[in-house]
């Protein structure tokens, strides 16, 4: 890529497409393309047509994506494969029909087998059966990354295929239904510690910020605190799904837009696989830290940082999902990329960052 490339992040607001566009302005990209919700609909297949018969974008950031945790996923069931396969479909097809130079899609290690052997090689794909909870999700996915090779292979494009771990960092996802686990995490020890210390204009004014449910700081004490009580936030007590145990691996966001565009500039989908395979598969490339820690060790370092002190609780009754899911990306740092920001850091980081609040947003 030219510094002057025009260059169309497509979901340029959320957390990956935020930290994609932020790197590439760091790195002196001033030709970048971004339109919100509202002025282009990705799932309007008209919509994205027009958009890159006026921009005629030379290279593309697929970070567009419908997202969301283990309670989001099983209550949207069809939303999550819909909406992807829609968004995927169209911005792709209108890559190659525009002659895009080079495209890079986004997807999850959550496309790897419920049982898949740890960790996870790029070789897992398709060797047994998904997690249920985010079947309808993976399977997206999994057409996205599959679309890439097959365009590759059959019309010569040039389209790379990268799966994220678990990721959090600005711009993140605060809902208390639909979030991922780290930051939704964060903002309920957050509020617990709120309510335990009597600060109910803390309360107030994070309901305000971000109402969960139409709820905001406008409505009663009683509203608000019956309100939390059923995402398990109380004065001295916060209650997390599962049974702890299951061991997560997480990436700072930021860390992920780089690894991505080192990707656009220095590997082609020629990299991706050995010369000479009789069948070229698994050509997606894992980003990844290699580290994990449990559910509960993560919940213990946020309270930590958040200075919660009150009692930690599970509730073995709700889902724990997948109970590892650690990726292995040795691919990506044969190609030359590895982290930077560990855990400890990133989660204070975050802390900081949800603070700051409606500044940032």
């Amino acid at each position: 890529m030219e510094k002057n490339s025009k260059i169309y992040v497509a979901g340029h607001r959320g957390l990956v497409g935020s930290a994609i566009w932020k790197t590439l302005q760091k790195k002196g990209y001033d030709n970048l393309i971004g339109r919100t919700h509202k002025e282009t609909d990705l799932l309007d297949p008209i919509a994205v047509r027009e958009l890159f018969d006026k921009e005629q974008p030379e290279y593309v950031f697929l970070a567009a994506a419908f997202v969301g945790g283990i309670m989001a996923n099983s209550i949207y069931r069809a939303d999550f494969i819909y909406k992807n396969l829609q968004i995927q479909q169209n911005i792709i097809g209108e890559s190659y029909r525009h002659g895009v130079k080079k495209l890079l899609f986004l997807g999850s290690t959550c496309i790897y087998p419920r049982d898949a052997v740890q960790p996870m090689k790029e070789e897992a794909l398709l060797t047994s059966p998904l997690e249920y909870t985010n079947e309808p999700y993976a399977i997206a996915k999994i057409a996205g990354l599959k679309m890439c090779e097959s365009f590759n292979l059959q019309y010569g494009t040039n389209y790379i295929a990268v799966m994220p771990t678990n990721l959090y960092g600005p711009n993140d996802n605060f809902d208390l239904e639909k979030s991922h686990v780290l930051p939704a995490m964060i903002r309920k020890i957050h509020l617990a510690k709120s309510l335990t210390e009597g600060d109910m204009a803390s309360v107030r004014d994070d309901l305000d910020k971000r109402p969960v449910e139409g709820i905001t700081g406008k409505n009663s004490d009683a509203e608000v605190i019956a309100l939390l009580k059923k995402y398990g936030i109380e004065k001295g007590k916060i209650t997390l799904w599962g049974t702890g145990t299951p061991l997560r691996e997480f990436l700072w966001s930021e860390d992920m837009a780089d690894a991505c565009v080192f990707l656009m500039e220095n590997i082609d989908f020629k990299d991706t696989f050995t010369p000479g395979d009789k069948e070229i598969r698994n050509c997606h490339i894992n980003i990844g830290t290699g580290k994990e820690l449990t559910i509960r060790e993560l919940a213990e370092l946020i309270k930590k940082t958040v200075g919660f002190g009150g009692e930690l609780c599970f509730d073995s009754s709700k889902p724990d999902g997948t109970m590892r899911k650690l990726t292995d990306p040795s691919k990506l740092n044969a190609l030359g990329w590895r982290h930077k920001i560990e855990i400890d850091e990133g989660v204070a980081t975050m802390y900081r960052w949800y603070l700051e609040g409606e500044a940032n947003r």
